[in-house]
C-alpha cells in the first residue's frame, strides 16, 4: 500500500507511523509499505515499485517482458519502470527508473500498467551491450509466441536512434524464418549463409519433436545446443533423438556454441561434405 491510498482510505498519519514503529509493517520504498513483516516476495516489490513511481508509472524493459511472458522471469533482477520525460525520480535499491518522451504510446493496454511487447523486447536491445545479446531476447521473445518479428519491426520505426537499431532488422527476418535462438541466429549467419551453404528448413516437426535445421533431400539434421548437458536425462533425450533420426536413414551433426562461434568454417566442410556425399531425391 502507498501512503497516498492509506490517506485517502481515512488513515491518519499517526496510525500509519505506528504500524512501522511497532514493525507490523515494513517500509519497501519512501510512501510505499508492506502490510506484514514477513520477507519482501518478487509479486510485492513489482506492485511496490509501480506505486513509488507513481500512477504515471509503468513497467518495462525486463520487467514488462517478463510479466507479459516473453523471457523467463529472474526475481534476483532489479525492477524496470518508465515514467514520463518530464518527471525525475531518485533511484532505489533494486528499483531502476528509465524516462521515455513517447510514454503514453507505448503502454499496453492492460493493468498493472506495462509496456507493450515489441517496445519492452526494444527496450531491453536498447540497454544490452552486445548485438548477440539483443539478438538472443529478440529470439526468446518471438520464441515464446506472445509477439512476432513484424511487431517488433514496427516499433522500431517509431523508437528513433536505438542501440543495435540499423543491425536489428536482418535478426528479425532471419527469426521470421525460424531461427529460434542465439545460436540458430549464429548458424544462420556464420555457417550457412557465410559458406554458401542451402537453405535449410527451420524447426522441422517430425515423431513430435522439432528439428533445428533439416535439409530436405538430402536427409541431414542440424541439432544445435548452446548448454553443456551433464544432466544425465537430458543427454538420453539427445541420444535418443539422433537414434531415431538414424532409423528414418537421416544422419545427424550436433554442434554447441563453441563449434559455432569459434570453428564455423570447420562446421560448414562437415556439412558441405554431407550434402554433397547425399544424392538428393
Amino acid at each position: 500500500m502507498s501512503r497516498v491510498q492509506l490517506l485517502a482510505a481515512g488513515w491518519s498519519s499517526d496510525r500509519i507511523r505506528q504500524r512501522i514503529r511497532s514493525r507490523r509493517w515494513q517500509t519497501i520504498h519512501p510512501g510505499v509499505y508492506s502490510t506484514h513483516n514477513g520477507p519482501i516476495g518478487y509479486d510485492e516489490r513489482l506492485i511496490a515499485a509501480l506505486l513509488h513511481a507513481g500512477p504515471d508509472a509503468a513497467w518495462s524493459h525486463y520487467t514488462a517482458a517478463e510479466q507479459l511472458g516473453l523471457i523467463k522471469p529472474s526475481p534476483g533482477r532489479a525492477v524496470h519502470v518508465t515514467i514520463p520525460d518530464h518527471r525525475t525520480l531518485i533511484r532505489r535499491p533494486g528499483l531502476i527508473i528509465h524516462r521515455d518522451i513517447h510514454w503514453a504510446d507505448r503502454l499496453a493496454r492492460v493493468i498493472p500498467p506495462r509496456r507493450t511487447a515489441a517496445h519492452a523486447v526494444l527496450d531491453i536491445v536498447g540497454i544490452t551491450r552486445t548485438l548477440d545479446e539483443a539478438a538472443a531476447v529478440i529470439a526468446e521473445a518471438c520464441q515464446s509466441g506472445r509477439v512476432h518479428p513484424a511487431a517488433i519491426a514496427a516499433a522500431l520505426t517509431t523508437r528513433g536512434r536505438l542501440r543495435h537499431g540499423r543491425s536489428l532488422r536482418p535478426i528479425l527476418t532471419d527469426v521470421a524464418a525460424g531461427s529460434h535462438s542465439l545460436l540458430e541466429l549464429r548458424y544462420f549467419r556464420d555457417v550457412e549463409r557465410r559458406h554458401g551453404l542451402p537453405t535449410g528448413t527451420r524447426q522441422r516437426a517430425v515423431d513430435g519433436e522439432f528439428t533445428d535445421v533439416y535439409y530436405d533431400g538430402f536427409g541431414l539434421d542440424i541439432e544445435l545446443d548452446g548448454r553443456l548437458h551433464l544432466i544425465p536425462h537430458q543427454r538420453w533425450r539427445d541420444l535418443d533423438r539422433d537414434n531415431r533420426a538414424t532409423l528414418r536413414a537421416e544422419a545427424t551433426l550436433r554442434y554447441g556454441w563453441f563449434d559455432i562461434t569459434t570453428r564455423a568454417c570447420a562446421a560448414a566442410v562437415q556439412v558441405l561434405t554431407i550434402l554433397r556425399r547425399t544424392v538428393p531425391d
